[in-house]
């Protein structure tokens, strides 16, 4: 029997941490990441990384990079391109594995400042290879990491995504029968979950079991090869509404009944490439396991 056809459904790249994603219709994918993915970050008065677990209004605003810089907007600020900073990494920052980045300059810092309703700065990663990956994620710090948490590429399954949105539609089934057995108001009805809660950069779709990507050893898609790294421990970031950015029970209340792990709740695995190449919607996907 033949393997199932594997295709890439859906690519995303964040250029600034913790903002709203940029779907892409195909992407450079480097040793680093998505090109561009993640170089630009928030942090406060004292250098410590501000993130949408603790301020969700970064998930209203919005970055796309162009040459040499990237252009923000949300949709009660203005427009604003950003040029690459020309200064030295000399603004201290509280990350793992990175001690200092480079400021945006002051109106950036006027802009995310708006954004958050809080002092805050926007500061630049000069060299992606600067902070590396830790061996708890699979990863030495020869492998570059950019600005992300664990690993430089996230990937995801359409399947799982469906079964996982079944699941929570069971739960929430449960609570309503119990709210009306205690004469209680039902919970207001569910919506679907949202991948973009998840916030991958590749989404594989085809004739999939939920959750086989756990066992995936290499991708080959388009010109690029990709090796496992780790599981995607989730958290608080994505029961927040990407639209709303209102905070709810899921998925994490229904990822930690079926799909707790070592302490974790997984959905989603982290990826390294192990060669670079151009990756495009549409492309045909070829999986190992290992």
């Amino acid at each position: 029997m033949s393997e199932p056809a594997l295709a890439v459904s859906a690519l995303t790249v964040f250029p600034v941490k913790s903002f709203a994603g940029t779907p892409m219709t195909s992407m450079e994918l480097e040793i680093a990441g998505p090109r561009g993915d993640r170089r630009w970050m928030v942090v406060d008065e004292h250098g410590s990384t501000l993130t949408a677990r603790s301020h969700p209004r970064m998930l209203a605003a919005r970055a796309t990079s162009y040459d040499g810089g990237v252009r923000m907007w949300a949709d009660d600020l203005p427009t604003l391109d950003v040029d690459e900073p020309s200064g030295p990494p000399d603004l201290p920052v509280q990350l793992r594995r990175l001690d200092t980045a480079t400021r945006a300059g002051d109106e950036a810092d006027a802009w995310v400042s708006e954004l958050l309703g809080q002092r805050a700065r926007l500061v630049w990663l000069d060299d992606p290879a600067r902070r590396g990956m830790s061996e708890k994620h699979g990863g030495t710090l020869a492998d570059p990491l950019a600005l992300t948490d664990t690993g430089p590429v996230h990937v995801a399954t359409t399947a799982s995504l469906r079964r996982l949105d079944t699941w929570a539609a069971e739960l929430h089934d449960e609570r309503v029968a119990r709210a009306l057995e205690k004469g209680e108001p039902a919970p207001p009805a569910r919506q679907a979950l949202d991948m973009r809660r998840f916030r991958p950069n590749l989404v594989v779709d085809g004739d999939l079991e939920p959750f086989v990507e756990d066992g995936w050893a290499t991708l080959v898609v388009g010109d690029a090869e990709l090796r496992f790294a780790d599981h995607c421990g989730r958290c608080v970031l994505t029961t927040i509404d990407p639209d709303t950015q209102v905070k709810g029970k899921e998925p994490l209340a229904s990822l930690a009944r079926h799909r707790r792990r070592d302490g974790e709740v997984w959905f989603g695995i982290q990826m390294v490439p192990v060669r670079a190449g151009r990756v495009a919607v549409g492309d045909r996907v070829e999986a190992s396991a290992r």
